[in-house]
């Protein structure tokens, strides 16, 4: 399945049933008086998380979505039958944005948001449809007893907004480009992420399951990261945002490079730069592709990065699976301290945005 976490749509709500004019017409009854009945209310246009889907694909190839309209009332007093609600399933990690002028590529895609679903099953109603008009029958009064007024429909409501899918991932994999990320993902999940000696091999995020030591996360592996990332250069910011709701990043840098360190630097200045909380957030740092590396440079290299980063360095090798376990130790023990609820602390109400 092709991913896409990006797109734009049009939706728009049902109009209401138009209210009917309409007198009693029955043998006998001279008089029968007004018997128009009420429209029927439009449908509403409702987004719902669902499970089972990680891409926005389904939007490329539909993208206007229309609910219907209600039914015009009818004689003795019927009212019109009301339009089905509309409803539409996204993936979790959603967000619908408002677009109000925004650019169509990175996190300028408008500026509004309207909602983000991070849990299945919530459901947020966007666009309420049209209310029924009333019948002739409604206007029936003491002085005006045979009344040929009639309300029209409510009308529908519309706009254009964008979703954007955000990865939602207990640890996220990030680096510079060709620092070996993919070839880490698949050795230690049963992801098939595509693997090349070049650069951006990569092009789409990728998610797997690990498993370690009877434990279980999920682990996301988005396209390297060049210099003005934050800014949308090579819609890296787009690529930021999918690790956003990690609860721990895993930075892997190319032991074998030419300038490791600055390639740290270069990273983690595009984390700053992009900030919501990037910058603060929980890393582990590791030196991969260590068996390319002469073992008295390497350990030179890995006392440099930890003097500059501030913390402990790891040393692996994804090719050859040298290093893995410590690392994973690591990584359960800070995903499981972040999975754990405080003391006392209460389950988060979800309401829209």
């Amino acid at each position: 399945m092709k991913f896409l976490d990006q797109a734009k749509i049009f939706l728009r709500s049902g109009a209401g049933g138009d209210g009917a004019v309409s007198f009693r017409r029955e043998k006998f009854v001279e008089y029968g008086g007004p018997d128009g009945g009420d429209g029927g209310r439009g449908g509403d246009v409702i987004f719902e998380s669902v499970a089972g889907l990680n891409t926005l694909i389904d939007f490329r190839y539909s993208q206007h979505f229309k609910a219907q309209r209600g039914q015009h009332g009818m004689g003795r007093e019927r009212t019109g039958a009301g339009g089905d609600d509309l409803v539409i399933k996204v993936p979790v990690g959603t967000q619908i944005i408002d677009d109000d002028g925004g650019g169509t590529t990175g996190g300028s895609c408008g500026a509004t948001l309207l909602a983000d679903f991070t849990a299945v099953g919530q459901r947020l109603t966007l666009l309420h449809g049209g209310a029924g008009g009333k019948g002739n029958a409604f206007f029936k009064s003491s002085t005006n007893r045979a009344p040929r007024e009639f309300e029209p429909g409510g009308a529908f409501a519309e706009a254009w907004v964008w979703l954007r899918l955000k990865l939602i991932a207990d640890a996220g994999l990030l680096g510079m480009p060709n620092a070996g990320k993919s070839t880490f993902l698949n050795a230690v999940t049963n992801a098939a992420a595509k693997v090349g000696a070049y650069p951006f091999t990569t092009l789409k995020p990728q998610l797997g399951v690990v498993g370690h030591k009877g434990q279980e996360f999920v682990l996301a592996d988005i396209p390297g990261l060049i210099a003005g990332a934050a800014d949308g250069v090579g819609i890296g910011d787009r690529f930021l945002g999918h690790i956003e709701r990690c609860r721990i990043l895993l930075h892997l840098v190319d032991a074998s490079d030419d300038d490791p360190v600055g390639n740290y630097e270069v990273v983690r200045d595009e984390l700053d730069a992009y900030g919501a909380g990037l910058e603060g957030k929980a890393e582990i740092i590791a030196l991969n592709k260590s068996d390319l590396v002469e073992p008295k440079a390497l350990a030179k290299l890995q006392k440099k990065l930890a003097k500059v980063s501030g913390a402990d360095v790891f040393l692996l090798s994804g090719a050859t699976r040298a290093g893995l376990e410590p690392v994973l130790d690591r990584l359960i023990e800070a995903v499981g301290v972040a999975k754990a609820p405080a003391a006392g602390a209460k389950d988060r109400v979800w309401t829209p945005v």
